[in-house]
């Protein structure tokens, strides 16, 4: 990797584990990226993630640097973001 491409490269943790992705990709892209297939469960307990991919759905709502409900898809990643799933659904 040459010094220009890890400049364009931003790195965050999801449920504790470190990733890092190209600057300027969402937090819903860097999840599935994670291999991350749900971020948080609907009241009767079945899994969510994004679906719509521009904040229409809400399915994508998780905890991005200690704010709750924020939509993953709307969010872009940066240095040191700190992503949680709800309930640590996001832990490999």
């Amino acid at each position: 990797m040459t010094s220009a491409s890890a400049a364009t490269r931003v790195g965050l943790t999801i449920d504790g584990h470190r990733i890092d992705v190209e600057a300027g990709t969402t937090v819903a892209a860097a999840l599935a990226l994670a291999g991350v297939r749900s971020t948080r469960a609907s009241v009767s307990g079945q899994p969510r993630a994004a679906l719509c991919g521009m904040g229409v759905c809400q399915e994508c709502r998780m905890t991005i640097d200690g704010r709750a409900h924020v939509l993953a898809c709307q969010t872009l990643c940066r240095e040191g973001q700190s992503v949680r799933t709800q309930d640590g659904l996001g832990r490999r």
